[in-house]
């Protein structure tokens, strides 16, 4: 398989998890392709009074247990094939989570750092105008993703309400709490992450005080170095886009995270934490018993995987192992959680926004926990019996466990043999 076909990779986790369950046909016709992927460019006036476009897409990959949900991301590098293939693994996550939903997901290709908050807002408004039709608290229910945020959802839930001349915050999830956030959305992708390890964490071989690095120190990379600190673990190493930092007895994580926030790159902030400058690709090899991959896809590779000399990858991040990598990381025993379910508190606290603004009603913080906890505790512990009693890795399991419960939902409408008959 091409290392560069990112959609095609995706697939082959269908055809290896069909290959465990009995189901039809029809079912494997029907997750190969998205439902509706929109393509369209979005033209904004900049402040200089010039008008720029830029590429746009929505993909809603299957919605057969529920309306697709799935994140927007602006990024540079944004194209349909990562779009359809983030909505692929959106089905299979919200799926693993069994929540009430199908998957999908939005990009624009741009750069939103050369824009200015302004640029940057007409932009927000000018993709629901374009998509005004494909989303709804029925159909399509976005979310932040790669350079979005809370403001950036209040933007597009506004734009929303004035097409429609309704107001609708279960549209879209991850707004600010004034608008209808949920509380707990902030952290959830890494606290569902840690609430994860911690439960498995004698199966998987760590000890109650274990040692991180987190490559990507972004908002999950940030928000799981909080969670681990805080519980007696100790973060040694950590990287963002600039370079990396290694301090083998323990970084300081408020001091860190303060740093970043005030603006500053990781790689400028060795000495002053008393730790050693060292490259990204260096931070996969640091002695740590878990890492962290929270940045973005394909960071770990065939040239890279093996390096690697933790114990447990979390994959906080969307595909950030590729199937070549996968395989060597399984041979030499290394247990990786798969993005579909390590990372999927962030759409469980979605879930649960919706809900909330569904209802009228909201939870306290202490119960969106207790639920997020339990969610994460109650599919993880599921994953890892199906591993141990197909003997298979704890991704193709994660698959397995998904796709049992998609094909449940698809064959309900009626496949072959049934029409055959």
């Amino acid at each position: 398989m091409s290392d560069d076909n990112l959609f095609d990779r995706a697939l082959v986790r269908l055809e290896e998890a069909a290959n465990h369950l009995k189901i039809d046909q029809d079912v494997i016709e029907k997750l190969k392709y998205p439902r509706e992927t929109t393509k369209t460019r979005l033209l904004i006036r900049m402040d200089d009074g010039s008008r720029k476009s830029f590429l746009a897409w929505r993909c809603r990959y299957d919605d057969t247990r529920g309306p697709t949900k799935g994140g927007i991301r602006f990024h540079p590098d944004s194209n349909i094939e990562e779009v359809e293939t983030l909505a692929f693994w959106m089905t299979f996550k919200c799926a693993v989570m069994n929540l009430p939903y199908g998957g999908g997901k939005g990009a624009v290709r741009v750069d939103p750092r050369a824009l200015s908050r302004s640029e940057l807002e007409r932009l927000s408004r000018a993709y629901v105008q374009a998509f005004a039709t494909t989303i709804g608290p029925d159909r399509d229910i976005p979310a932040p993703d790669v350079y979005t945020n809370a403001m950036i959802m209040g933007w597009m839930a506004d734009e929303y309400n004035q097409i429609t001349g309704s107001v609708s915050p279960a549209v879209i999830t991850g707004k600010p709490i004034a608008l209808g956030g949920s509380l707990g959305r902030n952290d959830a992708t890494a606290r569902g992450g840690f609430y994860l390890v911690r439960h498995l964490a004698e199966e998987l071989g760590l000890e109650e005080n274990h040692t991180v690095a987190i490559q990507g120190f972004g908002n999950a990379g940030q928000y799981y170095a909080a969670l681990a600190a805080a519980d007696n673990n100790k973060v040694v190493a950590v990287s963002d886009s600039t370079g990396a930092i290694h301090k083998p007895d323990g970084l300081d994580v408020d001091k860190l995270i303060a740093a970043k926030t005030a603006g500053r790159c990781i790689a400028d902030l060795a000495d002053a934490l008393g730790a050693r400058a060292i490259s990204p690709d260096q931070l996969l090899a640091v002695e740590a018993d878990l890492l962290v991959p929270a940045a973005l896809e394909d960071m770990i590779t065939r040239a890279n995987a093996g390096s690697i000399r933790a114990k447990v990858v979390l994959e906080l991040a969307n595909g950030p192992v590729t199937p070549e990598a996968d395989t060597i990381l399984n041979d030499r025993g290394v247990i990786v959680l798969p993005d579909i379910l390590a990372n999927a508190g962030g759409v469980t606290v979605s879930y649960f926004e919706w809900v909330q603004n569904r209802q009228g009603y909201y939870w306290d913080l202490e119960e969106i926990h207790s639920r997020l906890k339990k969610t994460m505790e109650r599919e993880g512990r599921a994953i890892w019996t199906i591993g141990r009693e197909r003997n298979v890795s704890a991704r193709s399991a994660a698959y397995i466990h998904a796709l049992g419960r998609l094909a449940t939902a698809i064959e309900a409408h009626g496949t072959q043999p049934f029409f055959a008959g």
